[in-house]
């Protein structure tokens, strides 16, 4: 076996990855296209704000604001691994990671956001100009949350700021201006994401410790899945304060119920020394999102 197959992670050998061309897989590893579950959690914060706004009609930009989830996730990861190329190499898990083993230039991980961002811009011309601007103003926050987690114990919070965003795209795509339910469904994604992103970082707390990166998880320690369960009733108030903007009913809450036994769930699972279990359960929040996403539909589309 030669040294350029050595190098190359079993993920490109097998799946959807592995049926690529062999010149076309370093960059599909890049765009992470093996573990879809990221576009998913990027999107359903979208299509919450959507569905709680009533549609409106606009039942395409489901479709339309997935694609540039899916655009903007797959560019969010090639940037990702740009800044943290040296870091990666450090740590088991990322080592063979296309920037950090050589098999990516920097250039042409560069021109795959370039293009990357000219789909994102084909989506920003199917939306209203007032959901176009929520859309650019995220560029910063997203631009610099590969560095968070060099300064500060809670990277998941920034994360969760620019994973959110999307609730304040669809709403105003759907009405053309912003009100308090999205805003209240933002904050209530990021508590979400903080979450359930304590959760997958418990997989590196021995390899972040080593490189001396910070996470939520390596700062509650023992006291995870008490922290996880924290930030989803967080996430439950505030979604549930969103609902009563657009309908205030009680019965209109017990909407959310499904998704608060999910998240129950995996509070009660979480365990801080099983970093499998912690990925399990942290995929699960595809699951989530549309249980969500369903709570939202049924409320936006009865509350007119």
């Amino acid at each position: 076996m030669s040294a350029a197959t050595d190098i190359v992670p079993d993920s490109e050998r097998r799946g959807f990855i592995g049926g690529l061309p062999p010149r076309l897989r370093p960059f599909a590893s890049l765009m992470r296209l093996d573990r879809p579950i990221g576009t998913w959690l990027l999107y359903w914060p979208c299509a919450w704000s959507v569905a709680l706004a009533g549609v409106g009609g606009r039942w395409d930009l489901f479709l339309w604001l997935f694609l540039g989830a899916f655009a903007m996730r797959s560019a969010g990861c090639v940037y990702n691994d740009i800044v943290d190329r040296d870091l990666d190499r450090k740590v088991e898990r990322t080592r063979l990671r296309p920037l950090a083993s050589d098999r990516v230039s920097l250039k042409a991980a560069w021109a795959l956001i370039g293009l990357l961002c000219l789909v994102g811009l084909i989506v920003l011309l199917q939306i209203n100009w007032v959901a176009a601007i929520a859309a650019l103003v995220s560029i910063a926050p997203v631009a610099a949350y590969p560095f968070m987690k060099r300064i500060t114990w809670w990277p998941q919070a920034w994360l969760g700021l620019v994973f959110s965003w999307g609730a304040l795209v669809g709403w105003p795509a759907v009405t053309g201006s912003l009100d308090w339910a999205p805003l209240l469904l933002w904050f209530g994604s990021i508590a979400w994401v903080v979450g359930y992103d304590t959760l997958y970082a418990i997989q590196d707390i021995e390899d972040d410790a080593l490189v001396g990166v910070k996470s939520s998880a390596r700062r509650l320690g023992e006291n995870a899945p008490a922290g996880i369960g924290i930030f989803y009733s967080v996430a439950l108030l505030l979604w549930g304060a969103a609902i009563w903007q657009v309908r205030g009913d009680w019965v209109a809450l017990l909407a959310l119920a499904p998704a608060a036994l999910h998240l129950a769930n995996q509070v009660l699972r979480a365990d801080p020394k099983d970093g499998e279990l912690a990925l399990q359960l942290f995929r699960s929040n595809r699951l989530c999102g549309f249980l969500i996403w369903l709570a939202m539909l049924v409320v936006g589309l009865t509350a007119r």
